[in-house]
């Protein structure tokens, strides 16, 4: 962190600005998001070879009670650990000691992985992601095609595929600062900066 200051005269009074900068490292940034991406393309093909995820027409949830405990567990946990890894790699790459800015890397990293993610999605890469990611892009599934009858579940279908993208976006995020938390080897505890430059200064 670098410390600034500015001072300021308004109406002749001479008033000193002062403010903490936090630096982004984009190099660890990049490394982060691309170590996040690549996880979460392992995640999806392991879960789709295992049968976890279906693909096509008969991977859209009409209902959530018919969805596998695979497929959720799969989708949960590998976007979440996907986001973790990216958030930890960046920190780490980046060698910041103190949980904040490292935290801020790791959500950096998420906002850089996601247009990414959006690209791959976009190119024909959403089998490799698995499911749930198929909310990101694609036409939307109430668009009838000519000369098809219109299916009574597309909106529900919609709704739910949504809903499962926003889920699993979510919880990348929520991955990608603990990740960068985790990276800074302080403890994981929100009261710890009320004591941090205390221990920092006590003799040993």
């Amino acid at each position: 962190m670098e410390m600034r200051r500015e001072t300021v005269e308004t109406v002749g009074v001479v008033v000193e600005q002062r403010w903490v900068a936090w630096p982004v490292y984009w190099s660890s940034v990049w490394v982060g998001a691309l170590a996040s991406l690549a996880l979460a393309i392992i995640f999806g093909l392991v879960s789709t070879a295992l049968g976890a995820h279906q693909l096509g027409t008969a991977g859209q949830i009409a209902k959530w009670n018919e969805v596998g405990r695979r497929s959720v567990i799969f989708s949960v946990f590998g976007a979440f650990l996907a986001g973790a890894l990216g958030g930890w790699a960046a920190g780490k790459v980046a060698g910041i000691r103190r949980s904040e800015p490292a935290m801020l890397h790791g959500a950096i990293t998420w906002l850089v992985a996601m247009p990414l993610l959006i690209l791959l999605l976009g190119l024909g890469a959403g089998n490799a992601f698995g499911g749930w990611y198929g909310g990101l892009v694609g036409s939307p599934a109430w668009a009838a095609v000519a000369n098809t009858p219109p299916d009574p579940n597309a909106a529900i279908v919609a709704r739910n595929t949504a809903l499962a993208a926003v889920t699993v976006v979510l919880l990348g995020l929520a991955g990608s600062v603990v990740g960068g938390w985790l990276a800074s080897g302080e403890p994981m505890t929100f009261t710890h900066y009320r004591t941090r430059d205390a221990m920092a200064h006590r003799p040993r």
